[in-house]
């Protein structure tokens, strides 16, 4: 891996794009941090911008320009904000990324939004913007977000003039300055008040061939006169989305029409339920789809549209009359798998699809019917010293790698020859538990995980408590390790 990092102050720079051209006064930091891997294994947004591929994770944000041979990886030290990357967006060329992390308040944990940041030179600087926060005002029913907690930007879209971003606390907001000043849009005509008014908790937003688009949490919302006008479409008004709780809106764009696809969650009414709500025709008309399903998130090949939800990934070819869902992911060389059901993003470019989980980021050259494999790990070895170590560490069976209602933690180690491996668990007395893996093949010169579901040999979920794990490779000294389950 190779590393450069320079810090380069610039005052009035001039530049163009599809917004007024702007004087900008900012801190740019120039870098390169290349790796092998990514430093993430929750991929929470895929971006394809020509030949390269963009990554939000939990620790930053990560671009290929090889197809995955090798990673260059952006944080909060190198220009974007703190924590994960909560939105990923392009236009014109110019790369922007949203960032958050959790913080504890008199009322629990919640997340805050760490602000934006921005790229017109494909990374090499980026241009920071605080989280958008309103001054105290005295305006009549005006009530002011004055705080980045529960104000994480999800979403961003442009238009001709402006860059538009949604979050919870602060709403639907709107800049012409490239991120200097922000302006509340409230979808209605009431001032704007996210605690009083659900439609202005804003989530989900796209700019459309046919207007500006909108999800809240009371509906979806449509502008064809930069958020001047707006049109609602909930599931009491008789418009046929299946709920209120917007959490994606996609563009689907031919050559034909433009198709607008939206993970409509059940909010708070009876009649509502989770599905897919889609639109061919402006919104006058909108069907539904995948009833049950949670989706999180779309994305398309021409006619295939792909979707993302609790159960996997979904693809039609018939614009959602029939779905096929995805067998579970598996590494075609190593036989890895990705141990959740739950994926969060996905991208299709160059003849590459990509799909992002909890549990690592997957790729295929033949349209999903092998894949390979991305996960972050670190390697088990210092100084030529090999080791091994359980990850997560303490594990919940309940929560962590969870497939087929199972939960997985995996033993990571390396080879240096081509040996057999067996590992075994242990209770604290080291009473034997569970046989993981015995006189398993493995290659030498590579790193390799084993999981374990949490239960002993006779499929009995173990007791929360501290376990031991012993590691034998054949011809060599065992290794040990130790994991924590909590549940």
């Amino acid at each position: 891996m190779r590393y450069k990092f320079i810090i380069v102050i610039i005052i009035n720079i001039f530049f163009s794009t599809g917004l007024n051209a702007q004087f900008k006064k900012f801190i740019a930091y120039e870098f390169e941090h290349k790796f092998n891997k990514l430093l993430s294994n929750s991929i929470t947004d895929i971006l394809i911008v020509n030949d390269e591929v963009w990554f939000g994770t939990g620790k930053g944000l990560s671009v290929t320009k090889d197809n995955g041979k090798s990673f260059i990886t952006f944080y909060s030290k190198q220009g974007i904000g703190k924590g994960s990357v909560s939105a990923l967006a392009v236009d014109n060329g110019i790369i922007w990324v949203a960032t958050g992390f959790d913080t504890t308040t008199s009322q629990g944990v919640l997340p805050a939004g760490s602000g934006l940041s921005y790229s017109t030179d494909d990374g090499l600087t980026w241009n920071k913007i605080p989280q958008p926060v309103d001054l105290e005002d005295e305006n009549p029913g005006y009530k002011p977000t004055t705080t980045n907690v529960t104000n994480l930007t999800y979403d961003i879209a442009f238009d001709d003039s402006s860059v538009w971003i949604v979050s919870y606390g602060g709403g639907l907001r709107k800049s012409t300055d490239y991120g200097e000043s922000w302006k509340v849009v409230t979808p209605d005509n009431n001032s704007f008040d996210p605690l009083t008014y659900l439609n202005h908790r804003a989530f989900s937003v796209v700019s459309a061939e046919n207007g500006l688009w909108v999800g809240t949490a009371g509906g979806i919302n449509k502008s064809t006169d930069g958020g001047i006008t707006w049109i609602n479409y909930n599931a009491q008004n008789g418009s046929g989305i299946s709920g209120n709780f917007i959490v994606a809106l996609a563009e689907q764009k031919l050559n034909d029409k433009s198709i607008i696809w939206a993970a409509s969650w059940k909010a708070a009414g009876e009649e509502e339920f989770y599905a897919v709500s889609k639109t061919e025709n402006g919104g006058l008309t909108w069907e539904t789809a995948l009833h049950g399903e949670q989706v999180h998130n779309f994305f398309f090949n021409g006619k295939d549209v792909y979707v993302l939800s609790d159960n996997g990934l979904w693809k039609s070819s018939d614009f959602g009359k029939t779905w096929g869902l995805f067998p579970q992911i598996i590494d075609e060389i190593t036989g890895e798998k990705v141990y959740t059901q739950k994926y969060y993003s996905g991208g299709f470019g160059n003849g590459i699809l990509w799909i992002g989980t909890d549990d690592g980021l997957a790729q295929s050259f033949d349209y999903g019917y092998s894949w390979k494999i991305f996960r972050a790990f670190e390697e088990p070895e210092i100084k030529n010293k090999f080791y091994t170590y359980a990850y997560p560490n303490p594990f919940s069976p309940l929560r962590h790698n969870r497939i087929n209602n199972e939960g997985h933690i995996r033993i990571q180690y390396n080879t240096i020859n081509d040996t057999e491996v067996s590992i075994y668990i242990y209770d604290f007395s080291m009473k034997p538990v569970r046989t993981v893996v015995e006189n398993k093949f493995r290659a030498g010169g590579f790193s390799y995980s084993e999981v374990w579901n949490g239960k002993d040999d006779y499929g009995r979920k173990v007791a929360n408590g501290v376990y031991f794990y012993k590691l034998v490779k054949k011809g060599e000294k065992p290794l040990y390790g130790k994991i924590v389950i909590i549940d």
